[in-house]
């Protein structure tokens, strides 16, 4: 399995491309599931897992993969599945999120797919607010059509760690938090539990928050303002975005932004999951503002305040 990911350093330069990867398994006999390459490190098969007692139930316990001890985290049982009765989780995938690193219990690795987010749809609002999916898709396998279920990892990873919303004293008791009341700004991203994060954040410090599901919803908000005369940054004060989202991902919409000219100086923090210097590389080249590689609440009210501070040096 490891040749499947050999070449996923090239693989993702198509990210900026609103395009994607993604790798498809299976958690029981019969559905697909997958998850962006971008954020795999390696599948390895499942070696021997040390218990961790005390632990949440869905991790069985710590593998050592290359000198490393990496939490094993049972996806089936985190998304709510029932187990078939017969031990089908052979593999682990490695991936990283928000800077830490855990290995997902799956069952048969397939492959790998290459799609466009065009054609990545978000989950039909009748599944509920309590599905694990971000988005859901169509792939040919055997001249047949398949659906694959993208699985909202963070919303998995804060059911089991404790994510720590707190913002710092100092920071929270700053004269400029107190000139943030009353501001808007944008958050477009397709995890509502990563929207979350980022809402719980900014309204400590009276911010109204505005919220997209991905790429291609904010840029129809943002060019309706435009469309009845409204000035984008009177509307918000800035806007965060998540790199990978259905429909068109955050670079392309950064992309489309700075593009048109009835929008193009709003102030956009690409703020993603994912991380490395290729992220960073986009960032400047799509011409984001800023970038945070994971959910960090201070560095988040930090970009605010240097946003107000040159939007206040701007109207002086």
């Amino acid at each position: 399995m490891a040749t499947i990911l050999d070449s996923v350093n090239q693989r993702t330069q198509l990210v900026g491309e609103n395009r994607l990867e993604l790798l498809i398994f299976k958690l029981n006999s019969h559905q697909l599931f997958a998850i962006n390459v971008f954020k795999v490190r390696e599948v390895v098969k499942v070696p021997t897992l040390n218990c961790l007692p005390g632990s949440h139930s869905h991790v069985k316990g710590v593998a050592s993969i290359r000198g490393t001890s990496i939490p094993v985290i049972d996806l089936r049982a985190s998304i709510g599945m029932r187990s078939t009765g017969i031990d089908e989780l052979s593999n682990l995938i490695v991936t990283e999120y928000n800077g830490t690193v855990q290995a997902f219990l799956v069952g048969q690795v397939m492959n790998i797919v290459n799609m466009t987010w065009k054609d990545i749809q978000p989950p039909p609002d009748q599944v509920g607010k309590n599905n694990f999916l971000t988005a859901i898709c169509q792939i040919k396998r055997e001249d047949v059509d398949q659906l694959v279920g993208i699985i909202d990892v963070e919303k998995v990873l804060a059911n089991i760690i404790d994510y720590n919303i707190k913002i710092s004293d100092a920071l929270l008791n700053n004269e400029v938090s107190q000139k943030l009341q009353g501001h808007k700004i944008l958050i477009v991203d397709d995890s509502p539990t990563a929207r979350n994060l980022i809402k719980s954040t900014l309204m400590q410090l009276g911010i109204e928050v505005i919220e997209a599901n991905n790429g291609q919803q904010a840029y129809d908000l943002l060019d309706r303002w435009c469309h009845v005369g409204k000035t984008v940054t009177d509307e918000i004060l800035m806007m965060f975005t998540d790199a990978e989202m259905p429909e068109m991902d955050g670079y392309r919409l950064t992309h489309k932004v700075r593009h048109d000219p009835r929008m193009s100086n709003l102030y956009i923090t690409l703020n993603t999951s994912l991380s490395g210097n290729f992220n960073e590389a986009m960032t400047e080249k799509v011409g984001c503002n800023k970038f945070i590689s994971k959910f960090q609440p201070d560095l988040i009210v930090e970009v605010v305040h240097n946003r107000l501070l040159e939007k206040l040096a701007i109207e002086s």
